[in-house]
């Protein structure tokens, strides 16, 4: 049976952030499929930098389970890269701030709701519910050029993702726990984790899953000599 492609361009306008996801489990032949597919993502030199460790059943839930007691006994960890840079400069200190009061406008959650604002910001420990978790590294000797490299193949395979009726969340929030995420993965020493992503099916009932985040106009970061 054929299956129908989804262009490029419709897999890039319906890709989304999901943040609630069905329990449905993700096939293993089709997740190793799409990672070897997005393994023809471009990076300088041919270094394909990356490793991708996946979690799922038993081995997902250990990893909730330690992200969540460290996080009450402890807090987050000294991640090992800067996430975003302090203080925020214009426009992204905006960009950032109109994202976050969108996002739990569509849950209720008031700017003044600091315990409901936490809650939500607490299910990141969980994947959101999805049933699958890649955990992405990067061989620690390596520098931005090689960081670059493991974007395209993140978001290659994201878009491959969206192609076959997958969603998926990419966590930044997992660089806080890496030495969580590590002890479960059990990488290399020589390995930073980079990110996780979690992956599975869109609730699509689930209210927060509406949020369509803006886009700065094309004027505003392009611009044409000639």
């Amino acid at each position: 049976m054929l299956r129908t492609i989804m262009s490029v361009e419709k897999a890039l306008l319906n890709r989304k952030t999901v943040r609630a996801f069905k329990p449905d489990p993700v096939p293993k032949a089709l997740i190793e499929e799409l990672v070897e597919i997005a393994n023809r993502a471009p990076s300088n030199g041919n270094l394909q930098p990356w490793r991708v460790i996946a979690l799922s059943g038993e081995s997902l839930e250990v990893l909730k389970t330690k992200a969540v007691q460290k996080l009450q006994q402890d807090g987050f960890e000294q991640p090992e890269y800067q996430v975003y840079v302090s203080p925020m400069p214009e426009p992204y200190r905006s960009h950032r701030f109109a994202v976050g009061e969108a996002l739990y406008k569509t849950i209720g959650v008031a700017r003044e709701d600091k315990a409901g604002r936490q809650a939500q910001f607490a299910k990141n420990a969980e994947l959101f519910g999805a049933p699958l978790g890649l955990f992405f590294y990067i061989d620690r000797r390596l520098g931005p050029g090689q960081w670059m490299d493991l974007g395209m193949y993140i978001q290659s395979l994201m878009l491959l993702l969206e192609e076959r009726g997958l969603s998926s969340c990419a966590q930044g929030y997992w660089s806080f726990l890496h030495e969580t995420v590590t002890s479960v993965t059990e990488a290399s020493t020589e390995w930073m984790l980079a990110c996780g992503l979690a992956v599975g099916y869109e609730d699509k009932e689930a209210f927060i899953n509406s949020l369509e985040s803006s886009r700065q106009p094309l004027g505003e970061f392009f611009h044409l000599k000639e």
